[in-house]
């Protein structure tokens, strides 16, 4: 298999992490797409991914993934490990609904990102970028204050969470998501000291 990455993205980190919680990562080639700008194609990822964007996986039989919940499943089924994702419905869609709910920051803070840092300042939009930190606080907060209880088991919901709260830290160190959120900050602590994230710390 071969995956279409940048370190820096939390979908990215997401494949990655399940990669090395499923003991499958010296399966999967990794190739660094380099600098990857959202005004931009970037001629390999297209050729594989029509949309242009990280992460996409070339299978071993030569079919293209995307994006990263689609690739994490397939690697679930591909190791015939259903830890991380259970058939059982109830488990199942807690799971993926969690999953959810970490994507979603992730979706607002990398459009922060873009909007914040590579956006000319004279085109930003204060009320849109107040509109997604708003959104990542409200999650977070449900996460603190609905959800803590499903954070203690290792499955694509919580190594979802995990990524994106690394996501944060990454690219704003100053955010103080762990204000007022000790169980969220506990249970980042505990995850963040697994092999599998620290391998895939972006520089």
């Amino acid at each position: 298999m071969k995956l279409h990455h940048n370190p820096a993205s939390p979908f990215v980190r997401i494949v990655r992490i399940t990669a090395r919680e499923l003991g499958i990562e010296d399966q999967v080639e990794e190739i660094h797409t380099g600098v990857f700008l959202p005004v931009e194609a970037h001629a390999a990822v297209v050729a594989d991914n029509p949309l242009g964007r990280i992460p996409a996986l070339i299978t071993d039989h030569g079919y293209v993934l995307y994006d990263s919940r689609v690739i994490v499943e397939y690697l679930v089924h591909s190791a015939g490990n259903l830890d991380l994702l259970p058939h059982e419905p109830v488990a199942r869609f807690a799971i993926l609904t969690l999953q959810a709910l970490a994507q979603g920051i992730a979706d607002s803070a990398v459009s922060l990102r873009y909007e914040t840092a590579l956006r000319p300042e004279n085109l930003r939009w204060p009320d849109w970028s107040d509109r997604q930190t708003a959104r990542i606080d409200n999650a977070l907060d449900t996460l603190e204050n609905d959800r803590a209880d499903e954070l203690s088991a290792l499955n694509i919901g919580t190594i979802s969470v995990a990524a994106v709260l690394g996501y944060l830290d990454f690219r704003w160190p100053d955010w103080g998501w762990r204000e007022g959120r000790p169980k969220l900050q506990s249970f980042y602590e505990d995850f963040a000291a697994r092999p599998s994230m620290k391998s895939t710390m972006p520089e």
